[in-house]
């Protein structure tokens, strides 16, 4: 399955491994993109509205935004001949909404899911700081309650990351594909 054109979009809360993750699969996978759907965000110049405990609604448009571009970007690599790997923080109704975003089938959403309190840990240890004011905990709880149970969910808490990338390569075309 992994020689087919598709999409793995990898998401979960801030600090969750996303990234590392996403890079890791990327390069175990032929004809591959890391996609980090962030860099929308990041390039927004003037007039970008962050999201926070307390979104506005321009945040949240903005967020959208994002999500579009990245589905859009997505499905052109491709249409290229690369599987895409598509990592952003998408919870919540969002997740259905970005699943229904990516047009390209196959696609598989791998959720990484740690434990609050190693996510605590990861954020406080990492250079980059995302949570500012926003405790862990509440983002984690919201994420878990609100989120549906879409495709293939990790508990990572007690993998490294190339253990939890053996396990996408082994379950996310069986338990994370959708369509």
């Amino acid at each position: 399955m992994w020689e087919t054109p598709a999409v793995v979009l990898i998401t979960g809360i801030m600090a969750a491994g996303k990234s590392t993750v996403a890079e890791l699969l990327a390069r175990r996978v032929p004809r591959s993109v890391h996609l980090r759907g962030d860099v929308f965000r990041r390039m927004v110049v003037n007039g970008r509205a962050e999201m926070t405990a307390q979104p506005s609604e321009e945040a949240w448009r903005q967020l959208r935004l994002r999500y579009e571009l990245a589905a859009t970007v997505a499905d052109r690599y491709v249409g290229a001949g690369f599987t895409v790997v598509l990592q952003d923080v998408v919870l919540g109704a969002d997740l259905p909404a970005m699943v229904a975003r990516v047009r390209h089938r196959p696609l598989a959403v791998v959720v990484l899911a740690p434990r609050p309190e190693v996510v605590a840990v990861r954020e406080r240890d990492r250079p980059k700081k995302a949570y500012g004011d926003w405790p862990v905990a509440d983002l984690d709880a919201g994420f878990r309650s609100d989120t549906p149970r879409i495709g293939l969910w990790l508990d990572t808490s007690d993998q490294t990351p190339e253990r939890t990338v053996a396990e996408i390569l082994a379950r996310a075309w069986t338990d994370g594909r959708i369509g």
